[in-house]
């Protein structure tokens, strides 16, 4: 298994709870084909630029392990999701090989 990071941006003018069931939804694509090492919330935050006319995110960033196609299919539904306006997956294993 390869380890992963993920951040992603949630829209703003969602509430708590829907914040909470995004979160899940997200950890819960990775709990199925992987592990979730750490998940850190780190808020609300200004956008550098504005996306879709909107100038704040909630900002979450999640560590995990998973096989190499867990990636494709987070990021097939991160794509497909209202609630996420951006999002990013790093492969943490091949910045080792790269130092």
């Amino acid at each position: 298994m390869n380890r992963y990071e993920i951040m992603y941006i949630i829209a703003a003018a969602l509430d708590d709870e829907a914040r909470d069931a995004v979160v899940e939804t997200v950890e819960g694509v990775i709990s199925d084909g992987g592990e979730v090492v750490k998940t850190e919330r780190i808020g609300l935050r200004k956008l550098a630029y504005p996306i879709r006319k909107k100038n704040e995110g909630y900002y979450v960033l999640v560590e995990f392990k998973a096989p190499a196609d867990l990636p494709k299919e987070l990021d097939r539904r991160l794509r497909i999701s209202d609630n996420v306006v951006r999002h990013l997956i790093i492969n943490l294993d091949d910045d080792k090989d790269a130092a």
